[in-house]
């Protein structure tokens, strides 16, 4: 099995170096076994950090309940977040950092502490918290047509593709996560909406899973680490040419940019 592991972490190391996509991955691996999956993800991230990319967050995925039962799991997932993957609010993204991308918005936490320990509560979580901003995460997969299951994403960095973090930061103690409104535009469309409640019913449970399982997994969280929490609504295929605004109420405004083809 680790002859196979470091072999599909190739694949998708490749995949991502010439922004291209390779057939799904799951059929190599034995169903829905998660351990596995991330064993491909951290070869991979053993890789890039040789290569000198600074880890700088965690981002997480599947943390919509509804999509959870669909795929037949009962957690969402993680992947790592590079120094590299950080966009400005509004630059142009250009065509070839990307293969399929899609957009969705979250609420970004940033850590003012560390965070070792795997019996962390939500008042850890909002001691921890520096401050909160809006921020729209654009997904990629390096497998064709988006055809994954848990274990393709997972293997592939939970789909990670960039990052864009508004500049409006607030104190949690500003906004009432549950409560906060989501809409998100471009070209005056609507493209998604949702609430604070479609992140594992609070944006705050969502990063307390994931500080619990950093913590168990030996990458704790560390101060000054940027965490994107989970989407607040449905994901949108990009068009490039296109600029799309998330709006989160309490929290402001964040936009991505995508350059013509």
């Amino acid at each position: 099995m680790p002859d196979i592991i470091e072999s599909l972490a190739r694949q998708i190391y490749e995949a991502d170096q010439k922004r291209t996509a390779i057939p799904p991955i799951h059929d190599q691996l034995q169903p829905k076994n998660l351990d596995q999956a991330y064993a491909v993800q951290e070869v991979n991230t053993r890789r890039w950090l040789g290569e000198g990319r600074r880890l700088v967050g965690r981002k997480i995925g599947f943390t919509n309940l509804v999509v959870q039962k669909q795929l037949g799991v009962n957690e969402p997932d993680y992947g790592m977040l590079f120094h590299d993957m950080a966009i400005p609010d509004g630059w142009e993204v250009p065509r070839n950092r990307l293969i399929q991308p899609k957009v969705e918005a979250e609420i970004a936490f940033v850590m003012g502490k560390d965070l070792t320990d795997e019996r962390l509560t939500v008042v850890d979580i909002m001691r921890a918290t520096e401050f909160v901003l809006p921020a729209i995460e654009i997904v990629d997969s390096r497998i064709a047509d988006w055809k994954i299951d848990i274990v393709d994403t997972i293997s592939d960095n939970a789909s990670a593709g960039l990052y864009v973090l508004g500049g409006t930061p607030k104190k949690l103690d500003q906004i009432d996560m549950r409560a906060c409104g989501m809409v998100m535009q471009t070209n005056n469309n609507q493209v998604s909406y949702g609430a604070g409640t479609m992140c594992m019913g609070d944006p705050l449970t969502a990063v307390m899973w994931l500080a619990r399982t950093m913590a168990h997994v030996g990458r704790p969280l560390q101060a000054g680490d940027t965490v994107l929490s989970g989407s607040l609504g449905l994901m949108s295929t990009v068009a490039w040419g296109s600029v799309y605004e998330a709006q989160i109420s309490g929290l402001g405004s964040v936009r991505a940019a995508f350059a013509k083809e």
